[in-house]
Protein backbone atom coordinates (compact mmCIF):
# COMPACT_ATOMS: atom_id res chain seq x y z
CA UNK A 1 0.00 0.00 0.00
CA UNK A 2 1.26 3.72 -1.02
CA UNK A 3 0.44 6.55 0.93
CA UNK A 4 0.98 10.33 1.07
CA UNK A 5 3.28 11.56 4.00
CA UNK A 6 3.49 15.02 5.22
CA UNK A 7 6.56 16.73 5.21
CA UNK A 8 7.67 20.35 5.90
CA UNK A 9 10.13 22.36 2.98
CA UNK A 10 13.14 23.43 5.02
CA UNK A 11 14.78 24.73 1.89
CA UNK A 12 13.78 25.03 -1.92
CA UNK A 13 17.35 23.51 -3.81
CA UNK A 14 18.18 25.98 -6.71
CA UNK A 15 18.85 23.85 -9.90
CA UNK A 16 17.02 21.84 -11.80
CA UNK A 17 14.70 24.22 -12.79
CA UNK A 18 14.24 24.93 -9.26
CA UNK A 19 11.69 22.08 -8.66
CA UNK A 20 13.47 20.06 -6.02
CA UNK A 21 13.28 20.61 -1.82
CA UNK A 22 14.11 19.53 0.61
CA UNK A 23 11.59 18.41 2.99
CA UNK A 24 11.88 17.19 6.59
CA UNK A 25 9.34 14.01 7.14
CA UNK A 26 9.37 13.13 11.22
CA UNK A 27 13.49 13.55 10.98
CA UNK A 28 14.33 12.69 8.13
CA UNK A 29 15.82 15.05 5.43
CA UNK A 30 14.99 14.21 2.00
CA UNK A 31 14.95 15.85 -1.53
CA UNK A 32 11.63 16.08 -3.30
CA UNK A 33 10.32 17.30 -7.02
CA UNK A 34 7.81 19.71 -6.12
CA UNK A 35 7.45 20.15 -9.70
CA UNK A 36 3.45 18.91 -9.89
CA UNK A 37 2.73 21.92 -7.28
CA UNK A 38 1.22 25.08 -8.88
CA UNK A 39 3.71 27.47 -9.87
CA UNK A 40 5.46 29.42 -6.67
CA UNK A 41 2.72 27.25 -4.74
CA UNK A 42 5.70 25.96 -2.36
CA UNK A 43 7.82 27.90 0.74
CA UNK A 44 10.14 26.97 2.82
CA UNK A 45 8.03 25.95 6.33
CA UNK A 46 5.05 24.34 4.08
CA UNK A 47 3.56 21.30 4.69
CA UNK A 48 3.36 18.96 1.91
CA UNK A 49 2.02 15.74 1.35
CA UNK A 50 4.48 13.46 -0.70
CA UNK A 51 4.30 9.86 -2.41
CA UNK A 52 6.76 8.39 -4.18
CA UNK A 53 9.32 11.51 -3.55
CA UNK A 54 7.11 14.02 -5.42
CA UNK A 55 4.89 16.73 -3.60
CA UNK A 56 0.91 16.67 -4.76
CA UNK A 57 -0.56 19.36 -2.13
CA UNK A 58 0.27 22.10 0.27
CA UNK A 59 -1.51 21.53 3.29
CA UNK A 60 -1.65 22.85 6.67
CA UNK A 61 0.13 22.00 9.71
CA UNK A 62 -3.12 20.69 11.17
CA UNK A 63 -4.01 18.92 8.29
CA UNK A 64 -0.14 17.10 8.42
CA UNK A 65 -0.27 16.67 11.87
CA UNK A 66 -3.61 14.48 11.52
CA UNK A 67 -2.23 12.98 8.55
CA UNK A 68 0.99 11.85 10.69
CA UNK A 69 -0.92 11.05 13.82
CA UNK A 70 -3.62 8.89 11.62
CA UNK A 71 -0.01 6.63 9.90
CA UNK A 72 1.01 6.14 13.09
CA UNK A 73 -1.99 4.43 14.28
CA UNK A 74 -1.66 2.23 11.22
CA UNK A 75 1.38 0.72 12.44
CA UNK A 76 3.52 -0.88 10.30
CA UNK A 77 2.25 0.87 7.06
CA UNK A 78 3.81 3.88 8.82
CA UNK A 79 6.67 2.49 9.22
CA UNK A 80 6.85 0.70 5.89
CA UNK A 81 6.32 4.47 4.57
CA UNK A 82 8.95 6.24 6.45
CA UNK A 83 11.48 3.27 4.81
CA UNK A 84 10.46 4.08 1.39
CA UNK A 85 11.08 7.79 2.22
CA UNK A 86 14.48 7.27 3.77
CA UNK A 87 15.18 5.03 1.24
CA UNK A 88 13.86 7.40 -1.85
CA UNK A 89 16.52 9.81 -3.29
CA UNK A 90 15.98 12.28 -6.20
CA UNK A 91 19.28 13.16 -8.13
Amino acid sequence: MCLAIPGQIVQLLPGNSDQLALVDVVGVKRRINIGLLEEGGAKVGDWVLIHVGFAMSVVDEREAAEALSMLEMMGKTFTDELQAVAESSIP
